[in-house]
């Protein structure tokens, strides 16, 4: 092997071992470099490719660092994606696993299910109509590396800082609102602790999309009906602790609840 490949190889390899012992790990840049993207995206390719040959399975795409106010917060300027796996995927209501997560925060996004190809520029003229229908979500954004002292290639390698998320079960179509009106408060056993719109996510949670769906088709792997998409963050993330109960309303798709479970539980 080439001494780049080595080193996405290694990369990757301490990314896994990070989730596959629950230890947090050093940032990855000290073998990939800061600023080569295309290299971090080989090896989110690589680990992603070590989970589908152990029987996980792709339902979608998420779009990570669409709110300026993320961007702040982990410092750095410029959106990433990553890919959603069937084990990731809980419904309003349900209780997260606390334990299968690192350093969890939550963030509140409308998600679109797609109900056809988007694999040419002329298919992104026609966007909206690509949406079947769109739900009120909360990402579970979690990092592999310790005290999310992390940078653009951390973050793109690390499955663009995934962990899992949680989904309304009744989808609206995008014809009846506009996705960048919608308005997002959020609760925390009660108390607000985020809020934003539509307009926090790259101006409107269809220009997150119109970037994934671009950006995919120049990877190579570009997006397919079926495909469930999380457009990104309408507020900042919040921390997530053991028991936490959030309750996030996102003006008119609904309200949904992610519940976490307790310590030891």
């Amino acid at each position: 092997m080439t001494s780049e490949t080595e080193a996405v190889m290694a990369a990757a390899a301490r990314l896994e071992r990070a989730s596959a012992t629950g230890l947090a790990c050093g940032p990855i840049t000290d073998l990939i470099g800061g600023t080569d993207i295309a290299t971090a995206y080989r090896v989110q390719q690589i680990v992603t490719e070590h989970r589908l040959a152990a029987g996980a399975r792709l339902i979608g795409r998420k779009i990570g660092l669409t709110s300026a106010a993320v961007q702040s917060q982990v410092g750095v300027d410029r959106p990433d994606f990553g890919v959603l796996f069937d084990d990731m995927r809980y419904a309003d209501g349900d209780v997260v696993p606390y334990g299968r997560l690192l350093q969890p925060q939550a963030e509140a996004e409308v998600a679109f299910l797609l109900s056809r190809d988007l694999t040419s520029a002329e298919d992104l003229s026609k966007l909206r109509d690509a949406v079947e229908l769109a739900y009120p979500a909360v990402e579970i954004v979690d990092s592999r590396i310790a005290d999310w002292k992390i940078g653009i290639t951390d973050t793109v390698a690390d499955n663009a800082s995934s962990g899992v998320f949680v989904i309304g079960e009744q989808g609206r179509s995008p014809g009846g609102f506009e996705p960048g009106d919608t308005v997002m408060t959020m609760r925390r056993d009660g108390k607000v602790v985020s809020h934003g719109t539509g307009r926090d996510c790259l101006g409107d949670p269809l220009n997150a999309l119109g970037w994934l769906a671009a950006t995919a088709i120049e990877f190579g792997s570009p997006l397919r009906a079926g495909d469930l998409v999380l457009s990104g963050a309408l507020g900042p993330m919040v921390p997530v602790h053991p028991g936490d109960v959030f309750e996030v309303t996102i003006e008119p798709l609904g309200t949904i609840t992610a519940r976490f479970s307790k310590k030891g539980e």
